[in-house]
């Protein structure tokens, strides 16, 4: 599966969703097999090889912003340089509804089910298209060679693979890991893998993930906030399919009529190095209390002064911030832009440094 929809929102901050699925056999959410310990079941999950399948989830977030569905995004917006970043604000604050297709890390559809109207994000080798019926606008990119499991956009949600693997990348002597009582998910049994953050000052209270009992496939995310009962973040199967859907779910031919937009997509580079050290900056070290930090050249043009970001983000010492309840982005007034799962004084704190 795709690994990177999301060009510079952190972890924390990337709480939309699409769907991925095996069909499990044989096994029942009373009784699963084993492995029956946290570490084997975390070694499960981290190393499923699921590839192919068909499926429908649903993701729904409680972060403690205003709703902004997706009509209030307009054409004009999401045609623009900013418009990636709108939707996945539009993606933090809304409930969807999502089908998913996938064959291979190369072939993928999801279609995110709006009301009499559908946005549909396609990669189908290296040709990559999004497609937007309400606005009827299309964005065409070619990937580049060795771009492997690049993203067709960046407004994309992450599926429940990707996001548990983020945090399971995070679940290292910082977390305290254990097992929940067993589940299920669209009728599978799984194990309820419980990731609890020893960081005091994250805003992550502990994240629940429903591990697959035969294949290990993550099929469901729930990401607890601190002093917040329902899950500030969930992300569940509702239907699924092992069967590898037919090829020409892939095939994409822009609707007639459709404003069709060409995107350059830049070969990647090797990760920055911290010259000091010879390692990767801190904002690359996955970390309950890391913070990563967006130099200001990397931000994308007039992102801080959007309409949708000056909405959301407060005044603060040193620039803006947006809070919510599992994360917080400062945009400090040089231009950089800080993010991560921590309360608004420590990425202020983290800035003025």
């Amino acid at each position: 599966m795709q690994r990177r929809w999301l060009r510079w929102i952190p972890a924390a901050a990337v709480p939309a969703v699409i769907a991925v699925g095996v069909l499990a056999t044989g096994a029942t959410a009373e009784s699963p097999p084993p492995p029956a310990t946290p570490e084997q079941v975390l070694a499960l999950a981290a190393g499923h090889q699921a590839r192919a399948f068909s499926g429908q989830v649903e993701q729904r977030a409680d972060l403690g912003l205003p709703a902004i569905p997706a009509q209030a995004l307009g054409p004009a917006t999401k045609s623009s340089t900013l418009g990636s970043e709108a939707a996945a604000l539009e993606f933090l604050t809304s409930a969807h509804t999502a089908k998913v297709y996938a064959d291979g890390p190369e072939r993928l559809r999801v279609q995110v089910l709006d009301q009499l109207a559908e946005r549909d994000a396609v990669r189908n080798g290296p040709d990559a298209w999004t497609y937007d019926s309400k606005a009827n606008t299309v964005t065409h990119a070619v990937l580049p060679a060795g771009a492997g499991h690049a993203s067709p956009d960046a407004a994309s949600a992450l599926t429940p693979d990707q996001l548990a693997q983020r945090f399971l990348a995070a679940a290292g002597p910082s977390t305290d890991v254990s097992l929940g009582d067993a589940a299920s998910a669209a009728g599978h049994s799984a194990y309820t893998l419980v990731l609890t953050p020893k960081a005091a000052g994250t805003l992550v209270a502990s994240v629940r993930i429903a591990v697959e009992a035969t294949t290990g496939l993550p099929l469901a995310v729930d990401v607890y906030a601190k002093g917040q009962e329902p899950a500030a973040l969930h992300a569940a199967f509702t239907q699924l399919s092992l069967t590898a859907p037919d090829a020409s779910v892939f095939a994409f031919t822009p609707p007639p009529g459709a404003t069709v937009t060409e995107k350059q997509v830049p070969a990647r580079t090797a990760p920055a190095k911290d010259h000091a050290q010879g390692a990767p900056p801190a904002a690359q070290v996955p970390g309950w209390d890391s913070v990563a930090v967006i130099p200001a050249d990397r931000v994308p043009a007039g992102f801080a002064d959007s309409p949708l970001v000056k909405q959301l983000a407060a005044p603060a010492a040193g620039g803006r911030v947006l809070t919510s309840s599992l994360f917080t982005v400062f945009l400090a007034d040089d231009g950089r832009v800080l993010a991560g799962a921590m309360p608004a004084s420590t990425l202020e704190a983290a800035a003025a440094r």
